[in-house]
């Protein structure tokens, strides 16, 4: 039983955070959350051996560095007594051992059939969505779920997971591809246009096939600007990708000003000093949308560039190994790390703890590092 929760324990992570995505169940998903954090915590003090050997594999090598540089941030400039700092401590930790645990314990699954129940986890989302509400193109589409961001979030990576697979595609996933992509655009989201533009370049290359995509991309695009929708199409084309993000952009900046060595704390993740915003601003929906930001903010300069020393480097690392890759579970964990660190630019990414793709970043982190570490000690 014990191997088993271990086996799955970033899907149970990982899909709570659909739960918390919906208004309705968010209570449900943070009281599963809660129980999840608890439950392997006691499963990891019971199991002191296993813990060490599995976090000292040479693969989680940067997961256990990063959990280091937390404690030693929390206790050099952190405030020891934040009850929120310490929560934040605690859950990253966590994260990254439930991420090292399930991969070490079940890769194979994760290689294939996890991937294929991502999609067709979304699908159900898209389904009750559209049997809910069916007016995809009256506004910026959420369905059931509480931000049409978050919404892209899930059915972009799905779109790519789907384009990116091995396998011979069925007639239903490419209607899944489509539906995918439909829904994507319906939510208005313009980073919607970069994990698709993204994925189309990892799966085909600059090819013939990619020209001609561009081309057809081009001509829909020139005719969705005629209707008055508010697709994402429309609103890349009226707004560009930061159009709306300079100012939470500088007031995030200003809040690192204030404390550019210690950083605000472990606590302070997407965070933003509300007392910097003047008075003719306060009803605007002003937060860091940058996880880069978000995690100088965070760390301060000193340890924020150690945390970005140590995950560049692994992702480069990692992109560089992996770059032939087109299809299969190497070119979609690939797509995930780039997307990834591309949002990160007009998103709060990487930081969080209950975020979808921030999730699944250091997911495709950790098992892109398992399966080179793998495959460089068979050969």
């Amino acid at each position: 039983m014990i191997k088993w929760l271990f086996k799955y324990g970033l899907v149970f992570y990982l899909f709570n955070t659909i739960l918390l995505s919906i208004e309705s169940t968010f209570d449900i998903g943070f009281n599963i959350f809660l129980g999840i954090m608890t439950l392997y915590s006691m499963l990891f003090l019971i199991n002191p051996k296993q813990v060490k050997y599995i976090i000292s594999n040479k693969a989680f090598t940067f997961l256990l560095l990063l959990t280091i540089l937390n404690f030693i941030y929390f206790m050099v400039f952190d405030n020891v007594t934040d009850i929120e700092s310490i929560k934040y401590l605690l859950a990253r930790s966590l994260q990254f051992a439930i991420i090292s645990f399930s991969i070490y314990h079940n890769i194979e699954y994760y290689k294939d059939k996890f991937l294929s129940h991502l999609i067709y986890l979304v699908f159900i989302i898209i389904a009750i969505s559209l049997f809910l509400d069916i007016s995809i193109f009256s506004g910026r589409y959420s369905g059931i779920i509480w931000n049409p961001n978050m919404l892209s979030s899930f059915t972009t990576i799905s779109f790519a997971v789907l384009l990116l697979k091995n396998e011979e595609k069925t007639k239903f996933e490419y209607f899944l591809l489509a539906l995918f992509l439909i829904i994507s655009l319906a939510t208005g989201s313009r980073g919607v246009l970069v994990g698709i533009v993204l994925s189309f370049i990892i799966r085909f290359g600059f090819s013939v096939r990619n020209i001609m995509y561009a081309i057809l991309s081009i001509g829909v695009y020139t005719l969705m600007l005629e209707f008055n929708i508010n697709t994402s199409l429309n609103r890349f084309g009226t707004q560009s990708l930061f159009n709306d993000r300079t100012l939470q952009y500088y007031y995030a900046f200003e809040t690192f000003l204030q404390k550019p060595i210690a950083g605000w704390g472990l606590g302070k993740y997407a965070f933003i000093n509300r007392e910097l915003i003047p008075l003719h601003l306060k009803g605007y929906n002003i937060s860091s949308h940058n996880g880069y930001l978000a995690i100088i903010v965070q760390y301060g300069i000193i340890f924020s560039a150690l945390f970005f020393f140590i995950v560049f480097k692994k992702s480069l690392t990692l992109l560089y190994y992996f770059r032939n890759s087109k299809t299969g579970y190497e070119a979609i964990y690939s797509f995930l790390l780039i997307f990834a660190l591309f949002a990160s630019f007009y998103e709060t990414m990487i930081t969080g703890i209950n975020e979808f793709h921030t999730i699944l970043f250091w997911f495709a982190l950790a098992i892109l590092s398992f399966e080179k570490q793998k495959t460089q000690n068979e050969s």
